[in-house]
């Protein structure tokens, strides 16, 4: 049980909460609007990144609180933390056992993933989304990939602002920084390139059940077919015209499919794409679950709401399997009959109780 407490402190619409789990299967219960979600993006920003809204942190202070907010959990022995001061509220602040730290740090402590409701439209959007998923799944496996994909973004920032200059930019300076690309964009294609050819073995060892098998490849530069640097000298004066980088692992994209069907995702019925991103999250899961050290947090928003019986049940079955700890809401406890070892939490009114009355927590 990864996550043994969490307590959060003015976030969202939670003043001061305590939250015990208690077992590896922590159910959250109430209507629309009580905070439910709000609980599971904490969960998240256990995790680097921005946590499954990618909102800002200003915006995840309590609306009339005093501004900042602060989220504390024990996971395995450590106590880690996130939050804000109010007096910088857009500057996030990680500390580790009482001692700050970065926040890709949290990656040794947590391989968290999550599948939301806002997810569902992911095939259909921009490769921007669909390479943010796939970076959460490499974090999870490879803790130092959100290391050098800072250390990327930085470097092709500074490359872009150089080439906007009206003067001629510095060759060197230049050659410098596109050498760092080259670096950490290598690391970060094959990192990622790792993780779908894992992926794929895995999908392809899952007997067929219930849930559309995706079959993935990634489209994009590739760094062990030719180094960046080179191809980034050559195109100065085309990513200057356009004013940004054309070229390299920040425009690579997640190609799915529909295995049984051979049909690219986006033609896939709404139902079709839930069930492949649900394969996807699950084979991730059994991945982390047999090779990582570290705590496994899988966070599911509203997914048990259209599911079938025999679908949930089987859903329910797989996620006891990959051993890690399973954060769901709904709107209903009867979504989750069957779930007798699970540990259920009500929303109701500003309060969170657990399931048998006795108090958990404020909100």
């Amino acid at each position: 049980m990864p996550v043994t407490r969490l307590a959060l402190t003015d976030f969202r619409n939670h003043d001061d909460v305590v939250i015990l789990p208690g077992a590896d299967m922590v159910v959250l219960i109430g209507d629309n609007g009580v905070g439910k979600t709000n609980i599971l993006e904490a969960v998240s920003l256990l995790a680097p990144g921005r946590g499954l809204r990618g909102a800002a942190l200003r915006d995840m202070a309590r609306q009339g609180g005093p501004g900042g907010f602060t989220i504390a959990a024990e996971v395995d022995g450590s106590r880690i933390g996130t939050g804000t001061l109010a007096d910088t509220p857009d500057r996030r602040q990680v500390r580790i056992n009482g001692t700050s730290a970065a926040a890709t740090a949290l990656a040794e402590h947590l391989a968290i993933s999550w599948l939301t409701p806002a997810m569902d439209r992911l095939f259909l959007e921009s490769p921007g989304g669909r390479r943010r998923f796939l970076d959460r799944l490499v974090i999870a496996l490879e803790p130092t990939h959100g290391t050098h994909s800072a250390r990327y973004e930085a470097a092709m920032r500074a490359r872009n602002a150089l080439l906007a200059q009206d003067q001629p930019a510095d060759p060197e300076w230049l050659s410098a920084l596109e050498a760092q690309m080259d670096t950490h964009g290598a690391a970060i294609d094959a990192a990622r390139r790792h993780v779908v050819a894992r992926l794929a073995e895995e999908l392809l060892a899952t007997t067929p059940g219930p849930f559309a098998l995706p079959r993935l490849a990634l489209d994009g530069w590739s760094g062990a077919a030719e180094p960046l640097a080179p191809l980034l000298r050559a195109n100065r004066a085309r990513d200057a015209a356009a004013g940004r980088t054309l070229l390299g692992p920040h425009r690579a994209d997640l190609i799915v499919t529909h295995a049984d069907k051979g049909q690219a995702a986006a033609l896939c019925s709404t139902g079709e794409q839930k069930a492949l991103l649900l394969s996807l999250i699950l084979a991730h899961a059994a991945i982390v679950g047999a090779d990582s050290g570290r705590g496994l947090v899988i966070l599911l928003d509203e997914v048990a709401a259209h599911l079938d019986p025999s679908r949930r049940h089987a859903l329910f079955e797989r996620l006891r399997a990959t051993g890690g700890q399973i954060w769901m809401t709904g709107t209903e406890s009867s979504l989750f009959d069957g779930l007798l070892d699970a540990v259920r939490f009500i929303l109701h009114e500003g309060r969170i109780s657990a399931d048998d009355g006795t108090n958990s927590g404020s909100a």
